[in-house]
């Protein structure tokens, strides 16, 4: 998708604590932690303010940061948001039938079913591929205290706090996050907008990244920044 963007944007993909090639830390992997991680890495880099872009589970340190940071956010962008993870009764049952089980090494079966689990539509497999490599570098527990603190986090009750302007995108086949979702998070983040990808998954940065990257641009432009 970055590629798609113009060259007026500067964009950062941060990698979050515990994926990727970052570190593992024993502890801290709340929405609170990784929000805590994005300010230090926009301090790093002198950036006073930036628009964030959060898929699924990173939506929710988005939603953190914009809460407490309301200075420092331009913008928000939601991809797949569910309004919470408690409740939720996929998560719910991934968590009960195979999250909460996990052990390393991670069965690189279970991370392919996962992963394709999220698109309504075929994506390259090389970047497939890429995704799922990248997946298997995560521990067993950082997956577990990952959605454990999703379970636990109620910043659904501050979804009215949040005063940046917000673009939910969500793709109409999603299996995660709902219509429903949608409707409430619009309802409750004033000035939001909805954007309904039709036959998209859960994932429509995936399948339609040219798409997706001018939808983000005009919604920047939009903001006159």
């Amino acid at each position: 998708m970055l590629d798609h963007l113009p060259a007026s944007i500067r964009a950062f993909a941060v990698t979050q604590r515990g994926h990727g090639d970052a570190s593992r830390p024993e502890a801290g992997y709340r929405p609170e932690d990784f929000a805590s991680d994005l300010e230090a890495f926009m301090e790093a880099l002198h950036l006073e303010a930036a628009v964030l872009v959060g898929h699924s589970s990173s939506c929710f340190t988005a939603r953190r940061f914009a809460i407490d940071r309301p200075d420092r956010t331009l913008g928000l962008v939601f991809i797949g948001s569910p309004v919470a993870m408690r409740g939720n009764p996929a998560v719910q049952e991934l968590w009960d039938s195979t999250m909460s089980k996990l052990t390393d090494p991670i069965d690189p079966a279970f991370v392919r079913g996962f992963a394709g689990s999220t698109l309504a539509r075929h994506v390259p497999e090389a970047f497939f591929e890429t995704v799922v490599q990248e997946s298997l570098k995560v521990p067993a527990r950082v997956f577990k205290e990952v959605l454990r603190a999703l379970l636990e986090d109620g910043s659904a009750a501050e979804l009215d706090a949040i005063e940046a302007p917000t673009l939910l995108l969500w793709g109409e086949r999603d299996a995660i996050s709902t219509r429903s979702d949608q409707e409430e998070l619009a309802a409750s983040i004033a000035g939001s907008r909805l954007m309904v990808y039709a036959g998209a998954g859960h994932s429509p940065h995936w399948e339609e990244p040219a798409r997706f990257a001018s939808d983000v641009a005009a919604f920047i432009e939009g903001l006159g920044r």
